[in-house]
């Protein structure tokens, strides 16, 4: 990265959104902000070619500090990876693939307290033990 292209892009997104994208992306990028998924991500794209490195334009504006890959819906992940050209918002046939009476995307929530937890209904092979107490007042045999 020139120090040339960092100072422009220092310019053109301003202070706070130059250390909010120093933080969460590690680069100071500046591009148009295609459209926002149900998380609250944004979306971006920057096709200047002097600005960008080639299939790095494209990039998203996590809405959470903890973010991984699992909240980005896929639709936005097929624009994201150039499988596809035009974004969710603008390509007819993303918009009629998913129909009204599916759920909606959700993250993975492996690790954290939201995680599926199956449950048992057999008897354990092994039992902790339990040590039976006797009051004072009762004789031992």
């Amino acid at each position: 990265m020139s120090f040339v292209r960092y100072v422009r892009n220092i310019r053109r997104t301003g202070i706070k959104q130059w250390w909010h994208q120093l933080q969460y992306i590690g680069d100071a990028k500046a591009g148009t902000l295609i459209g926002t998924d149900q998380f609250g991500n944004k979306y971006f794209e920057n096709l200047n070619p002097d600005d960008e490195v080639p299939g790095r334009h494209r990039w998203v504006d996590f809405a959470q500090h903890y973010n991984n890959a699992t909240q980005v819906p896929p639709e936005w992940h097929s624009w994201l990876s150039h499988i596809r050209l035009q974004p969710p918002t603008e390509d007819a046939d993303m918009q009629s693939l998913s129909p009204p009476w599916k759920a909606p995307w959700s993250e993975n929530l492996t690790g954290t307290r939201g995680a599926y937890r199956s449950y048992n209904t057999v008897k354990p092979k092994i039992e902790a033990w339990e040590p039976k107490v006797i009051s004072r007042g009762e004789a031992r045999p």
